[in-house]
């Protein structure tokens, strides 16, 4: 089985480009930067920064919807590869192919200099905790989810 899940954050605005022809595929490239959960040395916290790949409807998403500094949460499978640069010397290649990919905080808990609001102009109201454990959505703020 070759499955990998990770948690992390952006790097850099992921690089999306587009295939040719008449069935374009998005192709998002991003790195993330996942914490390490031990450190051997006690020292500074460090962390791994993972090459991504995103295919189709979800390298589309990471276009339109994640920046540098978002936390996201990324499951996949990783590939291997090689090439030969245009010096001939062999280069080996390592990444995650995205299979699911998601937010990992809300937008308001982001530590981003823009306040974690990702370009968004407005903004909506904190829905409040209900006591059952759930959270009232405002009336009106449906037209602006990015599903239904």
């Amino acid at each position: 089985m070759n499955k990998a899940i990770l948690m992390g954050r952006l790097t850099r605005d992921p690089e999306v480009r587009y295939t040719q022809g008449e069935n374009q595929l998005a192709i998002a490239r991003y790195t993330l930067a996942v914490d390490r959960r031990f450190n051997r040395n006690g020292d500074e916290n460090t962390a791994d920064f993972i090459p991504c790949v995103a295919f189709g409807k979800a390298g589309e998403f990471a276009e339109r919807y994640f920046r540098k500094g978002t936390k996201i949460a990324v499951s996949g499978r990783i590939q291997t590869g090689s090439y030969t640069n245009k010096d001939g010397v062999k280069v080996y290649t390592t990444e995650v192919v995205v299979e699911d990919q998601e937010f990992a905080e809300s937008k308001n808990s982001s530590s981003n200099s823009d306040g974690g609001n990702y370009g968004n102009s407005q903004s909506a109201p904190a829905p409040a905790a209900a006591d059952d454990g759930f959270m009232n959505i405002p009336d009106g703020i449906d037209e602006e989810l990015p599903f239904n």
